[in-house]
């Protein structure tokens, strides 16, 4: 028999492995699918396949001895690879502010890895992390768990998160196959080191791969495979379509008018958000806009809309889509992940896309979203050193985002007059950069929306055998 474990970490996780088609078409390839998983199981219910099993994990608190090992193999690979902005960006905000007994050993963590950072010491100090694990109950509950499932391959849909460690040496020590997917387009050249060794990777594109040997030389170029990503296959699934009218109607927008929406990033990077936010509404009514528009402004999921609470009140005219995502569990130590999205909140993003005639937001991955729509994107960075706002200036040099900027694909606002400029532009001119837009969804996704979930199944259940 082929079983297949998911790992699955959060939300966006369940976005895009549980509402995609992902699960239907595991559950075709393989005789066994088992979801393992820190999300509740309620928050499960909707998957019906009768080969398909539940299992919630219990929650790893990281030890001392475990948390000095990793965080010394992650500073060493951001020390190796500084040269790229994004890396020494988290090097540079990353560093203790204040000197507790955990900041001085942070420090002289910082102070050795400046330099020693050889692959061979980064794979050493992740290796002492891993021995960690051998006397801790919870890897040995979970190697009871694989024990009793005996997977035959397991999949984890995100490399990164360092609490899911002592699961990957569980299925190390038992000898099980692992696969990871690489969860997002900046996590290679700009976040830290993933959490440890993989037989073999998924990715979303050919210039994903070409980053993730630069930055792993140890693996091996036949054991990653180009897949595409589920993160955008609702957009081409029959089950999250709308009607226009319908779009409209809900929230109550004008269709003879020009929508545009401003999608919001979190709260810690999108603090320039009720700025820009203003600046926009403000623009529409002093007639600065020389197209009839209407503003909505789409929150972060992995909040609510409490902060912009004045902006509300002070323009009433603005309209908002606040993601419909459920807290599936309350008291928990990071509660944005275990925000799940619900389908009506699929169905209101896709007829956003769909409906909308620009997107403005900071850098954000909705960048590529809309692009997928052929709308204008701007993007707006108001914050530098020298002008006291937040600094969401430095992303643009972030190589992920920098080769956004290079291609024109997108354009860049720095200031409230640049912003209205482009505003007025990209509505009299929608299709002036479709070409670039096309080139750089081209660069980031290389296999079609349609089909990719089964092209994952097919890919896991043909590198297991």
């Amino acid at each position: 028999m082929k079983k297949l474990g998911i790992v699955l970490t959060d939300g966006v996780g369940f976005r895009n492995f549980i509402m995609s088609d992902f699960i239907s078409e595991a559950s075709q390839q393989f005789d066994v699918v088992t979801i393992y998983s820190g999300l509740p199981k309620s928050a499960f219910d909707s998957i019906s396949q009768s080969n398909v099993i539940f299992k919630e994990l219990d929650v790893f608190v990281e030890g001392k001895t475990t948390w000095f090992f990793r965080k010394w193999k992650e500073l060493a690979h951001l020390q190796k690879h500084k040269a790229f902005y994004g890396m020494n960006d988290n090097l540079v905000s990353g560093y203790p502010k204040t000197n507790s007994k955990r900041s001085l050993i942070i420090k002289a963590i910082y102070w050795f890895t400046y330099f020693i950072h050889w692959d061979k010491s980064i794979l050493l100090f992740e290796k002492m992390q891993f021995m960690s694990f051998s006397n801790s109950k919870i890897s040995h509950s979970y190697m009871q768990i694989l024990n009793e499932d005996k997977p035959t391959h397991i999949f984890f849909t995100h490399q990164r998160p360092p609490y899911l460690a002592p699961f990957l040496f569980a299925a190390q020590y038992l000898k099980i196959p692992i696969s990871t997917f690489i969860f997002s387009w900046d996590n290679l050249a700009s976040k830290g080191r993933m959490l440890g060794k993989f037989d073999y990777f998924l990715v979303w594109s050919h210039l994903m791969k070409s980053e993730l040997l630069h930055f792993y030389p140890n693996v091996n170029d036949e054991k990653v495979k180009v897949v595409g990503t589920p993160q955008f296959e609702p957009y081409v699934m029959e089950k999250y379509k709308t009607l226009s009218e319908d779009f409209f109607a809900k929230f109550n927008l004008n269709a003879n008018l020009k929508t545009i929406c401003y999608s919001c990033a979190d709260a810690s990077i999108g603090q320039n958000d009720p700025i820009v936010i203003r600046a926009i509404a403000n623009a529409i009514r002093n007639n600065l806009i020389k197209t009839k528009v209407q503003l909505l402004v789409r929150t972060s999921p992995a909040e609510d809309d409490v902060r912009f609470r004045a902006i509300r009140e002070e323009f009433p005219e603005i309209v908002w889509n606040v993601p419909k995502w459920i807290l599936t569990r309350e008291n928990h130590a990071e509660s944005w992940s275990q925000r799940v999205p619900t389908d009506e909140d699929i169905k209101d993003l896709r007829s956003l896309l769909e409906n909308v005639d620009l997107n403005i937001n900071m850098c954000s991955t909705m960048s590529l979203d809309f692009m997928l729509f052929d709308k204008p994107v701007i993007n707006t960075v108001f914050g530098n050193p020298e002008n006291g706002l937040y600094n969401d200036q430095r992303f643009l040099n972030y190589d992920h985002y920098k080769k956004v900027v290079e291609s024109y694909s997108v354009t860049i606002a720095k200031n409230s007059k640049e912003l209205i400029d482009q505003i007025n532009k990209a509505l009299i001119h929608p299709k002036e950069n479709a070409i670039n837009r096309k080139s750089m969804i081209d660069l980031q996704i290389s296999e079609p929306l349609q089909g990719t979930s089964k092209r994952i199944a097919k890919m896991l259940f043909s590198i297991n055998d």
